[in-house]
């Protein structure tokens, strides 16, 4: 797979990796570049009075043009200057792996473009909202700092074994609504089972309550005053819609603060209300106090009961640095509510400092790891602060049979085979003929199971999304099954294809346009349903100053349908406005 020669890319590790496709340029169909050719006219046209930045320009600092689909290499080599990359992937990927490619500064587009019958709007993921919605503003310093620290801060949430389903759920459905002769009843199907999802989550974990800050930010937020904001999240910007109508007095309009993460959304809907930020730092601060309030900051039994339910690998961080990694299954309480042990079920690791121990990945570990949390009963000084002088004198060196006796009443009778030691703290001693009991006399670890492996810390002081050596764990974040569709184009659509190539060819060459009635003649009679294609045709005939004659049969045909089509109308007239107010007129004004 290509690095693009971007930096951030050639950075991004194995676990990334394998939800990058290729974009493949060459499957974009002539209609496929006049549908990008339309939004994106339609939203220069617009956005001037309303985006946060000027459009224009930062669509050139990421390598993209109002003309054609963006190429991938063209993106990376504009964005790299910016510190930043791109990649291409098949449609929604999970929340934890977009959170990280963000924190890698890599932005996440997806390959696909949408249909000319969603032009409006989609709710699949599309290289019109990804690259035409995110791309422009990344040159603003302020903002993409926000968006890789929120990419680092939401790479470390907790998710819950919902949010698979409900990922799960918004991906179908995405599909579903983006295929071509999509089955109504399989729709609709779908949408009940999101509907049923969604409203049956229970707690939200934290990806969904960051997933909210998200949405309210990067894709659907507005910055400046109550009274007039601007548009800088992507899914404004990318639809030619919501764009438009997100300025109506009965879209409500809320400051932006921590009680957003109160609010749902629901993808297959226009929002009833947006969220104002005031700067791009307030969005920092917000997310910085909800940082404060998530496992990785906080620990404790709390966290581990997170993990527990996430159901997935996640990472316990012993306040001596040990870092272990797994399915966690179990815990250990003391009166007061303070962890006493920690358990993992399957393959399991330990760390520290982000590298795996050697010799403690998960084929060793490969049926779990438990190990106690806490203070030896009657020695003041956490295990982890001593050095080796002060662990002999306390009767713990390598060869000697010693029995540890933990606050919580956890004993571990063994021979001292192994005292592992990292920037001056204890983190792991290993044990031979080896016996761990709980209190009640429950024993946890038999001699003859091995060697036993001692996680040292007083407390757990970190609970985090995933494994802490992600590579070395050979990570493999939930890749879903339900695959984007892959269209297959009749006769009839592929004539179609040609008439729009050579529209663009005469538009881009200025010469043939002799050839445009009589494309606009098949168009008429085998291809009825269309309006774009007319709609350039137009274009070319009304600024080159063409045939009177000609030009006025184009605009009766597409005034007609206007007024007999309703699903039309709007994208017609809004196309005739273009027309009328040239997109390069309104470039120059605003250089």
């Amino acid at each position: 797979m290509s690095d693009f020669n971007n930096q951030q890319v050639a950075q991004l590790p194995k676990h990334l990796r394998q939800f990058i496709v290729e974009q493949h340029y060459e499957k974009y169909t002539p209609i496929d570049q006049a549908v990008w050719r339309y939004v994106m006219r339609q939203n220069y046209s617009y956005l001037k009075n309303v985006a946060y930045y000027p459009y224009i320009k930062g669509l050139q600092r990421a390598g993209l043009s109002i003309e054609y689909i963006p190429d991938l290499q063209t993106m990376n080599d504009n964005l790299g200057k910016i510190g930043w990359g791109a990649v291409t992937v098949d449609g929604f990927i999970p929340p934890a792996a977009f959170m990280e490619y963000q924190a890698y500064r890599v932005l996440v587009i997806a390959a696909d473009i949408r249909q000319i019958n969603h032009i409006e709007y989609t709710p699949a993921p599309d290289i019109i909202h990804e690259s035409a919605g995110h791309a422009p503003i990344i040159a603003d310093t302020d903002y993409n700092n926000y968006l890789s620290y929120f990419g680092s801060i939401g790479a470390k949430a907790m998710f819950s074994s919902k949010d698979f389903e409900l990922y799960e759920a918004i991906r179908k459905l995405s599909i579903l609504k983006e295929a071509v002769n999509a089955d109504e009843e399989e729709i609709a199907l779908a949408e009940k089972n999101l509907r049923y999802i969604a409203d049956n989550m229970g707690e939200p974990s934290e990806m969904a309550l960051l997933g909210r800050l998200h949405w309210w930010t990067v894709e659907y937020g507005l910055i400046g005053t109550l009274e007039n904001p601007k548009i800088y999240g992507a899914g404004l910007l990318s639809s030619i819609g919501e764009s438009a109508t997100c300025m109506n007095p009965d879209v409500k309009k809320i400051w932006y603060n921590l009680d957003t993460i109160n609010y749902q959304y629901d993808i297959t809907q226009q929002q009833p209300q947006l969220f104002v930020t005031p700067t791009f730092q307030n969005l920092i601060d917000v997310l910085e106090a909800f940082a404060d309030t998530m496992a990785f900051r906080r620990g404790g039994a709390e966290s581990i009961l997170k993990a527990i339910e996430c159901k997935n690998p996640a990472t316990a961080v012993y306040s001596s640095g040990l870092q272990l990694t797994g399915v966690f299954t179990d815990i250990g309480l003391s009166k007061a509510d303070e962890l006493t042990f920690i358990k993992t079920t399957g393959p399991s690791a330990l760390a520290f400092n982000g590298k795996q121990l050697s010799g403690h990945g998960k084929d060793y570990h490969k049926d779990g790891f438990s190990s106690p949390v806490g203070k030896l009963k009657g020695v003041s000084k956490p295990l982890e602060e001593h050095n080796l002088i002060e662990l002999e004198l306390i009767g713990i060196f390598e060869g000697k049979q010693v029995e540890l006796t933990f606050e919580s009443g956890i004993t571990i009778n063994g021979s001292v085979k192994e005292i592992v030691i990292k920037e001056s703290k204890v983190i792991l001693i290993v044990f031979e003929n080896c016996t761990v009991k709980e209190e009640n006399g429950n024993i946890l670890f038999k001699p003859e199971w091995g060697t036993y492996d001692m996680a040292v810390g007083e407390k757990i002081i970190s609970v985090f999304n995933g494994a802490a050596d992600k590579d070395a764990f050979e990570e493999i974040i939930f890749v879903s099954k339900e695959q984007t569709h892959k269209v297959t184009y009749d006769e009839e659509t592929k004539q179609l294809h040609t008439l729009y190539q050579k529209v663009r060819s005469i538009r881009e060459n200025q010469a043939g346009y002799e050839e445009l009635a009589e494309i606009f003649n098949t168009l008429k009679t085998s291809h009825r349903i269309d309006w774009l294609c007319a709609l350039e045709i137009l274009e070319i005939a009304y600024h080159k100053q063409l045939d009177p004659s000609f030009e006025k049969e184009l605009r009766i045909y597409l005034e007609m349908k206007a007024a007999t089509e309703p699903d039309h109308a709007k994208l017609i007239n809004d196309g005739l406005h273009v027309i009328a107010n040239p997109v390069t007129q309104l470039i120059t004004e605003e250089d």
